[in-house]
């Protein structure tokens, strides 16, 4: 049951990105403080954040694209008592509108891994960590758009 619960759990993460719902990430999917680390892709360091500082870096972020759609899958989940590691595949897409980019190139595209961790609180499994790392990546440029917001 926890590895079901532990794969839904990332395809409510990816959903509620996609549909732009930020604040239900607080209640839904992460614990009060997560530590994230995006490094390969924004090239800032790992750090940790209370949960409703990172919905409102979201919202910003993901203001400027006009769709998202984040396929996470393969999953491999390694659950200790009440702790879990989940290591999952991840294609990420981001549009922009397109007159934002004028070359008619306006899809951000990320693929590569998630290698997170989560803890089971009295309301269910909770992200506690979120890594992401890079192996591919199109219209890198685009990010900044993301990354202004």
């Amino acid at each position: 049951m926890d590895h079901l619960e532990l794969v839904e759990l990332m395809g409510r993460y990816a959903d509620l990105a996609d549909l732009k719902q930020f604040s239900e990430l607080a209640g839904r999917v992460y614990t009060d403080e997560v530590t994230l680390d995006f490094e390969s892709v924004t090239g800032m360091p790992p750090m940790a954040v209370p949960v409703g500082q990172y919905t409102e870096i979201l919202r910003g972020a993901f203001a400027p694209f006009q769709a998202t759609h984040h396929v996470i899958s393969g999953h491999v989940i390694d659950v200790d008592g009440d702790t879990a590691k989940i290591h999952a595949h991840v294609r990420a897409e981001h549009w922009l509108p397109d007159q934002a980019t004028g070359d008619g190139r306006n899809r951000w595209l990320v693929v590569g891994f998630y290698d997170n961790e989560a803890v089971r609180t009295p309301d269910g499994w909770r992200l506690t960590r979120v890594r992401l790392t890079s192996k591919y990546q199109e219209n890198a440029h685009l990010a900044a758009a993301g990354q202004a917001g």
